[in-house]
């Protein structure tokens, strides 16, 4: 069965991304790396919170109907407690198989926190730091937290400011939002290019392609 990034990378997706990542290192050292994963965590938290908020709203909603009407009688306890067992485990499906939904039931904050978690392990599992003048380039998207980071490598860090990377990932996010992940992320790799170029992360002349062009995708 295709995944997410099955479905929004293509072979020639991915064949495009390659090349613009490989245009772009012929102005610039830098390496860019990109990097896909489907989402940072499965954040089961959010099925558990929806599941309480929908059990109390049913207990609530089932004790007024109890106290207006009073018709109940000797089925009381059970038709109090059918309407909480159902809601609850209504509430934890819907946030389960809704991802728009779960994702609006985690705080901003921690979606951040597990992105950029997440990004940090990517940068170890590529060794993105592996280059001679350490000019790695870390370009991660995460699908379902809709979350771009980018971790550049000392080389990098030493030319350009963390604050100059907010457009390029401003709007690979909103690419991603809008479903089309594999344009904007074409488009970004140029963009970090020019940008690499314009802080004069400037190529050698014995420069080589250290890391793989190829775009990385995690289905987790």
């Amino acid at each position: 069965m295709p995944t997410t990034t099955d479905r929004l990378f293509s072979a020639a997706d991915r064949e495009a991304i390659r090349r613009a990542a490989t245009e772009a290192e012929t102005r610039t050292s830098g390496e860019i790396v990109p990097f896909v994963v489907n989402r940072c965590d499965g954040y089961e938290e959010a099925s558990w919170k929806l599941a309480a908020l929908a059990a109390m709203a049913a207990a609530a909603v089932a004790g007024a109907i109890h106290v207006e009407g009073g018709f109940w009688g000797g089925l009381g306890v059970l038709w109090m407690t059918l309407p909480v067992v159902a809601a609850g485990v209504l509430g934890y499906l819907a946030a389960l198989f809704w991802p728009a939904l779960r994702r609006r039931l985690v705080p901003p904050e921690v979606l951040e926190q597990r992105v950029h978690q997440r990004a940090m392990q990517a940068f170890l599992e590529e060794e993105v730091f592996a280059t001679r003048d350490r000019t790695g380039v870390l370009l991660f998207l995460s699908l379902f937290e809709h979350r771009v980071v980018v971790l550049g490598d000392a080389g990098i860090n030493a030319q350009v400011e963390p604050g100059d990377w907010a457009g390029i990932t401003a709007r690979l996010a909103v690419g991603i939002r809008r479903g089309r992940a594999a344009a904007a992320l074409v488009e970004a790799i140029a963009e970090v290019g020019a940008l690499l170029e314009e802080k004069q992360v400037e190529i050698r002349p014995d420069d080589i392609d250290e890391l793989s062009d190829e775009l990385r995708i995690r289905n987790e």
